[in-house]
């Protein structure tokens, strides 16, 4: 199948479950895998479920450069533990 550009192989991969959502976050700027676990999650348990979801984890201006450094660990990010503070922070809200 043609690869179009931020289409995973075609919308009906299984990987993407909601293709419209994930197109719209790629063009309002969302990384793929950000766009990819918005619009599963919407599609899971429903768009105005994930749209409230939120808000429980505070500012990471107030997280210890140990903490940001975990939570990139945890959500996959590669590259992280040479970054500063502020460049940890861009690439947690950006991932």
């Amino acid at each position: 199948m043609p690869t179009t550009k931020g289409k995973p192989q075609g919308s009906e991969s299984p990987s993407i479950k909601d293709p419209g959502l994930y197109e719209k976050l790629l063009e309002d700027g969302a990384s793929k895998q950000k766009a990819a676990r918005i619009s599963n999650a919407a599609a899971k348990r429903g768009r105005s479920s994930v749209g409230r979801k939120g808000g429980k984890a505070g500012d990471y201006e107030d997280w210890t450069v140990p903490q940001l450094k975990a939570r990139a660990k945890e959500i996959g990010l590669k590259g992280y533990s040479a970054k500063k503070k502020i460049e940890l922070i861009s690439a947690l809200r950006n991932s």
